[in-house]
């Protein structure tokens, strides 16, 4: 299978699985991921981590399983980072940060994700509660990470 292939097998999985789904806003929720893998393809990330970004909710909020994914055609590499992304419930942040940081495909696609849920232009539409509240999530994530304050 050509890596691009897999890419697009990859956004596949994710339109078809986030079909219906919205965010925070009442935006179709699959531009979230869309604007995550480009983000990761912005900054050079390589094919593995644009899969990854794509699908790096789908085990969180969808039916979807690892093993699905592998049967799909996902190379293991992007399995594995798609499941460092994945929080674990009852997991601490800590943890959950820590098996992003061992992962550099989980750490690219983080990163981008990051920046899209930071985005003032995404979070300006939601109310300040909100805001203040994802604000601090995400300003101890990004510490977790080592990932300086966006300017």
């Amino acid at each position: 299978m050509t890596e691009t292939a897999f890419v697009l097998i990859a956004e596949n999985i994710a339109r078809i699985n986030h079909a219906g789904q919205v965010d925070k806003s009442g935006i179709d929720y699959i531009t979230h991921p869309e604007r995550v893998a480009a983000g990761v393809a912005q900054h050079g990330g390589s094919t593995e981590a644009v899969a990854a970004a794509w699908l790096h909710d789908v085990l969180e909020d969808c039916q979807v399983s690892a093993a699905e994914l592998a049967h799909a055609g996902i190379p293991a590499t992007v399995i594995e980072a798609v499941q460092a992304v994945t929080k674990i419930e009852g997991e601490s942040l800590e943890d959950y940060c820590a098996r992003i940081a061992a992962n550099p495909t989980a750490l690219a696609v983080k990163r981008a994700d990051l920046a899209d849920n930071t985005d003032p232009a995404r979070t300006a539409v939601l109310s300040a509660e909100t805001r203040e509240r994802l604000a601090a999530k995400y300003a101890r994530v990004r510490a977790l990470l080592g990932f300086p304050h966006p300017a």
